[in-house]
């Protein structure tokens, strides 16, 4: 390989080491690696708040231990947080697929950019 050629292939991986770092961070910003901690901890919150809701519930009806909350209360309030959790889950699922929606986008730009490139190559080798 020539010198140039070798020059040629170091600014290629040096622009696709950049462009890796780029989408690494986009990443971390829709929930990567950065929000793994959040989000077990959202899961692990609601885990203990329906459980301590059950186990008063098991207290109230099984062993007849006066609970101060009302009969139906922990199941209202069950199923907010479940319709909490599912309406998280949702919006972190749009953002996932925002996000590939996005890199399809930018593939497709680029393919349209590189077929014009082809066809001006193209034209200019017929016309030599």
């Amino acid at each position: 390989m020539s010198d140039e050629e070798m020059e040629s292939l170091q600014e290629e991986l040096e622009h696709y080491q950049e462009e890796k770092e780029k989408i690494r961070s986009v990443i971390g910003q829709i929930g990567g690696r950065a929000s793994l901690k959040k989000d077990r901890a959202i899961n692990t919150v609601f885990i203990v708040a329906i459980s301590v809701i059950f186990t008063l519930d098991v207290l109230r009806h099984i062993l007849q231990i006066a609970v101060p909350l009302p009969p139906l209360f922990s199941i209202e309030i069950g199923v907010l947080l479940v319709s909490i959790k599912i309406i998280y889950m949702i919006t972190r699922q749009a953002k996932v697929e925002h996000f590939q929606f996005w890199i399809l986008h930018s593939i497709e730009f680029r393919l349209n950019v590189l077929s014009k490139q082809m066809q001006e190559i193209s034209r200019e080798g017929g016309k030599k």
